[in-house]
């Protein structure tokens, strides 16, 4: 059987938050009700975090809402606390992720929590979660940011990251995902932590990556992924996004040239390509003149590509 990779569309959460211009609600709407055409199952659509910092998630809540609305996708929010998670609970989402920076200077600036302070954070989430009824409550996970480095502090040790994700299993959290926040993962890199995290707190607890291309080696590091059994990968529509408390990290993977890449390995990801080029057109509209990257979209699929994955 030809395995299944999950693409997490998280340009309306990533890509959004790191631009300035606000995209409008209806314009969130028709951009999710396109990429669900396409065959994407899985999307973060928003944030909940004061509409005073980023008043770009100012309508994540009505974003949520309607995305419950759409048949087979998986609603996924970023949440920053304790009280955004009681929102995202109360919104009714299936998933909600944490970002738990392992770079204790970039979570004091992007949360303002030093590690322990993180920790206390996740294992009230994990409580709340659990306190739910069975059958609603949201899958929790925890990113792992900046674990492959870092703009304020440089390298982060990899026994680090692995112990912050020991401690972050052990307060109650289902799945960590290891998120390259600034771009700085090499192939090798991710070979080396994605082992070591899951030797730490079990294989079936580390199944997603968060990977940036801000230094061009975004796909390297997917290969990288899959050959130590990852099979949920982040990216955006267009490479949009990045952190605005990481300076210089900007850049996600591309979603049309990652599907494009999986594709045309054999892998199989339910997406069509021809669908993300019409949800790029919707993107392209609501933000004119804002940036857009990708090969596929410029340079098409290569010949007889829909014969390789038909």
């Amino acid at each position: 059987m030809t395995q299944h990779i999950r693409i997490s569309e998280v340009g309306l959460r990533d890509g959004l938050q790191s631009i300035d211009r606000v995209m409008s609600t209806e314009a969130k709407k028709a951009w999710i009700l396109a990429e669900v055409a396409a065959g994407v199952t899985e999307m973060e659509v928003g944030s909940f975090v004061p509409p005073s910092l980023l008043p770009q998630m100012a309508d994540t809540a009505e974003i949520v809402a309607f995305a419950k609305t759409v048949p087979e996708l998986a609603v996924v929010a970023l949440v920053p606390n304790l009280k955004g998670a009681e929102r995202a609970i109360a919104a009714g989402v299936d998933k909600m992720s944490i970002p738990f920076s392992m770079s204790e200077t970039h979570s004091l600036k992007n949360v303002r929590k030093n590690h322990a302070e993180m920790l206390e954070q996740i294992a009230a989430i994990a409580r709340l979660v659990a306190a739910q009824p069975e059958g609603q409550r949201p899958q929790f996970e925890v990113g792992l940011s900046t674990a492959f480095g870092c703009t304020m502090e440089g390298p982060v040790p990899e026994d680090q990251v692995v112990r912050l994700a020991e401690q972050t299993i052990a307060a109650g959290v289902a799945e960590v995902c290891l998120s390259d926040t600034t771009g700085y993962a090499n192939p090798a890199q991710v070979r080396r932590l994605v082992r070591a995290v899951k030797a730490a707190v079990g294989a079936d607890r580390l199944n997603t990556l968060h990977l940036h291309n801000t230094r061009g080696l975004g796909l390297a590091n997917v290969l990288a992924g899959l050959e130590e059994g990852i099979t949920t990968f982040d990216s955006s529509m267009g490479g949009i996004g990045g952190c605005p408390f990481a300076p210089g990290a900007s850049g996600n993977i591309v979603t049309e040239d990652l599907v494009f890449m999986l594709e045309a390995m054999g892998l199989h990801t339910g997406i069509d390509i021809a669908g993300l080029i019409e949800v790029r057109r919707i993107i392209a509209e609501a933000l004119p003149g804002e940036p857009l990257y990708g090969f596929i979209p410029d340079a098409g699929v290569t010949l007889g590509f829909e014969r390789v994955v038909g």
